[in-house]
């Protein structure tokens, strides 16, 4: 058994990679974050090791990963740009490092890989068929990871539906359904009518991320799982939980509408922002719902929190909720 418990992690100061970092050291990992920019090479804080570097450049992330048995890839460019020319030469960089070292490589993925010949049921095997630019950037380092599974490394991808939580970043739930800093008077549903939508609470994710690195030796060379995390069958549910936390923390019922794709429409011509986010609409169109049977076949189970204490979470996180918690008040 490898009892090299030292990871890299790409991607640390955003959502899926900060809560991966964070929860590898608290397994009792040493974690190596790199980060652009900041005064120091070396700095050490929150009880990670920051290094200085660009996940773009080669050289930094060969010398960040010396030693690393694990390498979390979690980086990608910021808003949704510049992906054709950014995402598989920031891959390449961390296969090459992977490769020398002979680690593992986790991703965390997403259902952009799949197109309409896979739905409505995900499963790890089915067909990659994309229909958008980002889908087959997926499907490429998708490929790039499994050619170099072959070649002295092991890689692990997690697929999950729309992340949230617990703090404010480039989320459907943070960006759409309701807005950072305020307090929540209204929830932007994009759902068509009645459409089933999934979706993932980060810290959930990162836990399932660090059990299967925990097992990485007992893992194909290119092992691929599905998480179910909570399946909105009729796409009003993640929207009613937020109103049951908005009102148990002493706000008013908030108004649920349809998301403004009409508006997006006009501005998508000059946003490059909203022209990328419109090309996934079809997935609030279209039943898209994950199968995670091998992953309860090598876990066990899924972690999962409570719907509610997920939100409940997030809202907390992102500045919406203007009324302490008890339990925060207690732990005060």
């Amino acid at each position: 058994m490898n009892s090299n418990t030292t990871a890299l992690v790409l991607g640390a100061t955003g959502g899926i990679g900060g809560e991966v970092a964070r929860q590898l050291r608290d397994a009792g990992w040493t974690v190596r974050a790199l980060r652009r920019g900041g005064e120091q090479q070396v700095e050490r804080r929150d009880g990670m090791v920051w290094l200085r570097g660009d996940a773009m450049n080669r050289d930094d992330v060969l010398a960040a990963a010396q030693g690393c048995s694990v390498i979390v890839h979690a980086v990608n460019p910021p808003g949704y740009l510049r992906w054709s020319e950014l995402v598989l030469p920031m891959l390449d960089s961390t296969i090459a490092a992977a490769q020398a070292q002979g680690a593992t490589i986790v991703l965390p993925g997403t259902v952009y890989n799949y197109g309409p010949s896979a739905f409505p049921t995900l499963r790890e095997d089915s067909p990659q068929e994309p229909i958008t630019r980002k889908g087959v950037i997926r499907v490429q380092m998708e490929e790039r990871l499994q050619a170099a599974s072959s070649r002295g490394c092991k890689v692990i991808v997690v697929r999950a539906g729309d992340f949230f939580g617990p703090k404010p970043g480039n989320s459907w739930f943070s960006q759409g359904l309701v807005k950072p800093g305020l307090p929540v008077k209204a929830i932007s549903v994009p759902n068509a009518p009645g459409v089933g939508h999934q979706w993932s609470y980060l810290p959930d994710v990162a836990r399932t991320m660090v059990e299967l690195v925990q097992r990485r030796e007992t893992l194909e060379p290119f092992a691929a799982f599905h998480m179910a995390g909570y399946w909105d069958a009729d796409g009003t549910q993640i929207a009613a939980a937020i109103s049951r936390v908005v009102v148990k923390r002493g706000g008013a019922q908030p108004k649920v509408s349809a998301f403004p794709w009409w508006l997006m429409a006009l501005i998508a011509p000059f946003v490059p922002t909203v022209r990328e986010l419109r090309e996934m609409r079809y997935l609030w169109t279209t039943r898209v719902e994950m199968r995670n049977a091998n992953l309860v076949a090598v876990l066990g189970h899924e972690p999962h929190t409570p719907l509610d204490d997920a939100v409940e979470a997030a809202l907390e996180g992102m500045g919406c909720l203007a009324v302490p918690s008890l339990g925060a008040i207690q732990a005060a």
